[in-house]
């Protein structure tokens, strides 16, 4: 557990009663919440943490590092106190737990779609919507969406993916709600699915998602700050936000590539899991202190 609490156990029982017995009161706070506007033009800094809807709970060498829920929460709560952070991204059992807790005031929400593409399972190219969808984005007031899109050519459940990820777009669009697609060229190596994260990779899967639905007018990029970004950025007009990267990674090249990818003509910010809520040191503040003072600087 991070050193630094936040979150007092009365305020988790209080959580737990609202859930058990007052379910109602979770529309009535994503009704009263003071939103914030998105589409600005500054550059935003999000914190993600949907990976346990994937059972993908693995930091390091820690198989189980996510699997605290509790310690997941306080983790946010630093995260989403510091005045750096501008929003969170999660699926709705995580979201509703922080609008519960008051975390969401003035930040950005965004709403994760697609969970079922489950890690190591034999269905994991066939990524379908199984958390939000656009409809719920929008009865939560939420305030962006976001998908997964792995394409893998030697995979048939790519396609259902791809279908999946095109009709999002079509319906954020619809609804004016932006969105962002974190698309990726995928391969299967000795069993297991690895995404390619090479610059020719990423202009591949740019050009493919950025063609998704019937309007790009709502459509932003989560995209893997890669060598030679510069020419990755050149492969698209749409907005484009960064995305963290392996938190087995040493911090500092992160920090530094982010810092450069930051710079560029379409990078609009970062959205961050893992590598900021889980850092080696376990020193979450420090951690998000370096990371938004890139983006806000």
């Amino acid at each position: 557990m991070t050193t630094t609490q936040i979150l007092t156990p009365q305020a988790f029982a209080k959580l737990r009663e609202i859930r058990a017995s007052a379910p109602h009161k979770i529309s009535e706070v994503y009704a009263a919440r003071r939103t914030r506007k998105v589409l600005t033009g500054e550059q935003i800094f999000i914190i993600a943490a949907d990976h346990p809807a994937r059972g993908a709970l693995k930091v390091r060498n820690d198989a189980e590092a996510m699997a605290n829920r509790y310690d997941l929460l306080e983790r946010l709560a630093v995260a989403l106190t510091h005045p750096g952070v501008d929003g969170v991204l999660g699926t709705p059992d995580i979201i509703d737990d922080l609008a519960l807790l008051g975390l969401l005031e003035d930040k950005i929400v965004v709403g994760s779609l697609n969970r079922g593409g489950l890690a190591g399972s034999s269905f994991e190219m066939d990524d379908r919507m199984t958390a939000y969808d656009i409809p719920s984005i929008v009865r939560d007031r939420l305030d962006f969406a976001k998908t997964l899109l792995r394409i893998n050519l030697s995979e048939g459940g790519s396609l259902n993916t791809m279908t999946a990820n095109s009709q999002m777009v079509s319906a954020a669009a619809a609804a004016r709600v932006p969105i962002m697609l974190e698309p990726f060229m995928n391969v299967r190596t000795n069993g297991k699915f690895t995404n390619q994260l090479t610059p020719e990779a990423a202009i591949t899967s740019t050009a493919i998602a950025t063609a998704l639905g019937n309007s790009s007018a709502y459509t932003w990029l989560k995209l893997p700050a890669v060598d030679h970004m510069e020419k990755v950025m050149e492969a698209t007009t749409l907005p484009t936000l960064l995305l963290g990267g392996d938190a087995s990674t040493n911090p500092d090249e992160t920090y530094a590539r982010w810092k450069t990818s930051l710079a560029l003509p379409g990078v609009r910010g970062l959205v961050v899991g893992r590598t900021l809520l889980y850092p080696a040191d376990d020193n979450v503040k420090g951690a998000i202190d370096i990371a938004a003072s890139l983006v806000h600087n």
